[in-house]
């Protein structure tokens, strides 16, 4: 039995991060029996919601973004639940391009905490947000949910749902391993939870291990599966999905090569769904996919008159990417504003991204685990020992103030490291 915090003792407590922020101490706990529980409590509304389930360790958020515009373009009425968010908590939650507003989740957040039982193990903050997107949902009526798996799959607060039209899983790499397994195949098997018998599944491209596992699970619940070829670059700014007459042809308005992988496996998810019965022509596939947005990841961004590029690169896939999309760039070196939490794998990261000759302006990342940025100092430059620059700051703005008066003419500025540091960074700059 867990003694919940009491409202009525603290009549002032309002507002969002404060309702969520009650259940901080209660940390990252998987498992469905409290989510399910205060779901039934609040009459089960995500049972009233067709949803596409979305898991996998990069590209989650960038799916998600196109699968809901593309069906907002087609008429329909979309949630979208996406995670973590950049400035407010709000972001999780949307309706047709519209976060939900502030007021609207408080009174959300207060049923959902009304609902819980305090002889019961209490719901985590994240289960508590989750609940809060499947009520509102339901409330709202919408046609249709694009869920995004928090952490893992199998025992992810989202997958309370038995029948999703689609289930997806975009790209896997080694991420979470501390709470996955630290395998591929044990984070595989975490993933493909969110396989149900005989429900479509959409798969993106997968490392060797990782596919087996994906192949081994989707056979044992006789799955239909597509394993999604990317895109192929067509025109400057456009792909092309498929071949012969079946070839879809799209605006790709996200960033870098990996967007070609992502954008397919939306595609090939709204193909799935035409095949059902809904109604999504390719005029709406192309328009929805032009309108498509998606904060914090390769987005450059104007600041004090310079060009930045902003992108969390969390984990050594993303940061791969990163560097990739930077080198077809030609940029003769990089001026890095780096923060990065406690529980990350920081040596891969920074192998991915550092090259001789770049800069690097390592910065704290507020309110979240800290690191020793003097340890951080020391394993980068055990990384990439031609490091012209390698200094500490004592906050984001130091180091980009620092980056700017070192920058040279070919060189690119990059704001990266965790999406809680580009967070930050827009709240700094009132977004």
């Amino acid at each position: 039995m867990v003694n919940l915090p009491d409202a009525s003792k603290n009549p002032v407590l309002t507002g969002v991060d404060d309702l969520l922020d009650r259940f901080t101490h209660f940390g990252v706990e998987l498992g469905l029996e409290r989510i399910t529980r205060l779901l039934e409590a609040l009459g089960n509304p995500q049972r009233q919601v067709p949803i596409l389930h979305v898991a996998g360790s990069n590209g989650k958020g960038s799916v998600c973004a196109y699968l809901s515009s593309v069906l907002a373009e087609a008429g329909y009425r979309v949630g979208r639940y996406t995670s973590p968010h950049l400035v407010s908590w709000c972001e999780r939650i949307n309706l047709n391009g519209q976060d939900i507003a502030a007021v609207e989740l408080e009174e959300l957040l207060q049923k959902v905490i009304g609902a819980i039982d305090p002889n019961h193990s209490s719901p985590t903050q994240f289960e508590v947000i989750t609940a809060a997107a499947w009520l509102y949902f339901a409330q709202q009526q919408i046609d249709i949910a694009v869920m995004e798996v928090g952490l893992g799959g199998r025992l992810d607060a989202t997958n309370v749902c038995d029948r999703p039209l689609v289930s997806v899983i975009t790209s896997l790499s080694l991420e979470h391993w501390q709470r996955l397994g630290p395998t591929l195949d044990k984070i595989a098997y975490e993933k493909a939870g969110i396989l149900k018998p005989g429900c479509p599944a959409v798969i993106a491209p997968q490392p060797p291990i990782a596919a087996t596992m994906l192949h081994q699970r989707l056979a044992e619940l006789d799955c239909p599966a597509v394993w999604v070829q990317p895109s192929q670059e067509a025109d400057e700014g456009w792909a092309e999905y498929g071949s012969g007459s079946e070839t879809i042809r799209y605006p790709l308005p996200l960033l870098g090569a990996h967007q070609l992988i992502n954008s397919a496996v939306a595609i090939a998810t709204l193909q799935i769904l035409q095949a059902q019965g809904w109604s999504i022509s390719e005029a709406q596939i192309a328009a929805g996919m032009a309108k498509t947005r998606w904060a914090g990841r390769l987005q450059w961004y104007d600041w004090q008159g310079q060009k930045i590029l902003i992108d969390g690169a969390h984990n050594p896939a993303g940061a791969e990417v990163l560097r990739e999309y930077l080198d077809r760039q030609g940029k003769a070196s990089v001026h890095w504003v780096m923060g990065m939490i406690a529980n990350k794998d920081h040596a891969d990261v920074f192998a991915a991204l550092l090259r001789p000759g770049d800069f690097l302006y390592l910065v704290p990342v507020p309110e979240h685990l800290p690191v020793d940025l003097e340890k951080l100092a020391t394993l980068a430059q055990e990384v990439c020992p031609n490091l012209k620059h390698c200094e500490i700051y004592p906050d984001v703005l130091a180091g980009l103030n620092a980056a700017a008066l070192d920058r040279q003419a070919e060189s690119a500025i990059v704001l990266c490291g965790s999406l809680y540091l580009i967070g930050h960074f827009f709240k700094l700059q009132g977004i």
